[in-house]
């Protein structure tokens, strides 16, 4: 859920910034309304949403049927994570208030292949928090959480943003989430839910801008995205 008063940026590019509130509205079930919305053709080719989340436990599909999910739900709650299974691939992420989320939604015309959009987005999330004096780099950290191979990562040590995807006829959304604050919280419930599932990760590859470049706002990453040609 959105907290009360959160701001939840809707960036059609190219195009001005539109600032809406969704208060009380479901973050996972938003951006799968916003990708059907893009695929019928109605609104902007693309658009870039930004916002900041309710503490989460993001899950997928697959991990729901992996045994040890009712053990990862159960210590999501216990450590004040809501459990929720997103539209997206990938595996287990976990984000709060402290964190900014975006959905990039574009027409799938764009980029029929996923693999270019991962690589292009990545490309270009690097160079926009490269802008902003982030030592940031494109590609896996040995032991990350939900790997992959186009994570944005800090010094080739920590990872600062993973992506994931999902398509839907006539258009694609790419995910993501970089963290602001203290990462102990996310290191537990990932920690507790990773062993419940039985994935291995290394919890000294979670990464926030707390740490790698604590000179630099939200606000600074939120203009530096929304200026990004992303596609």
């Amino acid at each position: 859920m959105t907290p009360e008063g959160s701001s939840d940026r809707l960036v059609p590019i190219p195009g001005d910034v539109i600032r809406q509130s969704f208060p009380g509205a479901d973050d996972l079930e938003r951006s799968v309304a916003l990708l059907r919305q893009v695929a019928s053709g109605e609104g902007p080719q693309r658009l870039l949403r930004l916002y900041t989340p309710a503490p989460t436990l993001a899950l997928t599909r697959r991990e729901s049927l992996m045994p040890g999910y009712d053990i990862a739900v159960a210590a999501a709650e216990r450590l004040g994570f809501t459990p929720a299974i997103r539209p997206t691939g990938g595996r287990a992420a976990a984000y709060d208030e402290t964190c900014l989320v975006f959905d990039l939604v574009e027409r799938e015309e764009s980029h029929a292949d996923p693999t270019a959009l991962f690589a292009q987005a990545g490309r270009t999330i690097v160079d926009a928090l490269r802008g902003l004096g982030v030592d940031a780099r494109l590609g896996e950290v040995p032991g990350e959480y939900c790997p992959g191979e186009y994570s944005i990562n800090a010094r080739g040590s920590v990872k600062l943003v993973g992506t994931s995807q999902r398509g839907v006829r006539g258009a694609r959304l790419l995910s993501g989430m970089l963290a602001f604050g203290p990462v102990n919280r996310f290191v537990a419930v990932l920690t507790e839910a990773n062993a419940a599932l039985g994935l291995e990760w290394d919890p000294r590859t979670f990464g926030s801008m707390l740490t790698e470049a604590p000179g630099i706002s939200r606000e600074d990453v939120e203009e530096a995205l929304a200026a990004a040609p992303i596609v």
